[in-house]
């Protein structure tokens, strides 16, 4: 099964390491090189990156990036909290491009951050999406439509749903729960077990890849409805319904559930 994480946190270019303002600079400019370079046909294209920085006050970290827009969150060591919006338009000519992207307003409001524009045509459309960078220990609740979510590096209460596309987590802790409806779930867990209350992640259609350290103690429930699965390491299993369908396993010494289930779609469960 191909790995998607990298696919999806490449795509929102989180800067290697720790996200300075020099690192993220140089991701924000790759991006814009990227969005320059994709040829679009007969469409004009029309770049940008805008930079804010919001103060973290405790409430939840909003994100709603639009109708085609993704967010990537990722932890980082300062108390404050970073936004890039990265805006790109398309239309018939530069000038129209340009004056579609003085349209788009990235909106916030505490720590809700959306973004307003004008209604897209069939020769003229537009798109935001968010990389955002919070106090590791955060709340979140993020929403996409037509576009990814990635989180990593953040521990908190979050609520993560992406309509059409893929969710991946890596390093996150705390009471997660993650659903999305067409799209891969790749959650890549870390350390010796789960810090919080546990991961509720589920898809409808798409794949399932879950990778798992050795030595890592959970309570661990996967399944499909429709699909295969596959596992890399020896587990003690109990089943519930038809082989196939969902599986529940102790690993360890036990601990918080780890839930990754999808209804159509296969299931690889491997170590790290």
């Amino acid at each position: 099964m191909p790995r998607h994480l990298p696919v999806v946190l490449a795509a929102l270019s989180f800067a290697p390491g720790a996200p300075g303002l020099a690192a993220q600079s140089a991701a924000d400019a790759r991006w814009l090189a990227d969005c320059r370079d994709r040829d679009d046909g007969w469409r004009v294209k029309h770049c940008e990156v805008r930079v804010s920085s919001l103060k973290a006050t405790g409430d939840a970290v909003t994100v709603d990036p639009g109708k085609n827009g993704a967010v990537a969150v990722k932890g980082w060591d300062s108390d404050g909290i970073e936004v890039h919006a990265r805006i790109q338009t398309e239309a018939r000519s530069d000038n129209e491009a340009a004056e579609l992207a003085r349209g788009i307003r990235v909106v916030t409001s505490g720590t809700t951050i959306g973004v307003d524009g004008p209604e897209s045509r069939h020769a003229a459309s537009w798109g935001v999406s968010f990389v955002v960078f919070v106090p590791r220990h955060s709340d979140l609740k993020l929403d996409t439509y037509n576009g990814p979510i990635a989180v990593s590096e953040v521990s908190g209460r979050m609520t993560l749903t992406a309509y059409h596309g893929p969710v991946a987590l890596r390093a996150v802790g705390g009471d997660v729960r993650a659903r999305t409806t067409n799209g891969p779930l790749d959650i890549e867990l870390t350390g010796a077990r789960w810090d919080g209350a546990g991961l509720d992640a589920e898809t409808t259609n798409g794949p399932v890849d879950l990778t798992i350290p050795e030595g890592y103690s959970a309570q661990l429930e996967f399944g499909t409805v429709n699909g295969p699965m596959t596992v890399e390491f020896p587990l003690t299993v109990t089943i519930q319904g038809r082989v196939g369908r969902r599986i529940a396993t102790v690993l360890g010494k036990g601990g918080p559930t780890i839930r990754a289930i999808t209804t159509n779609g296969p299931v690889a469960i491997r170590r790290n």
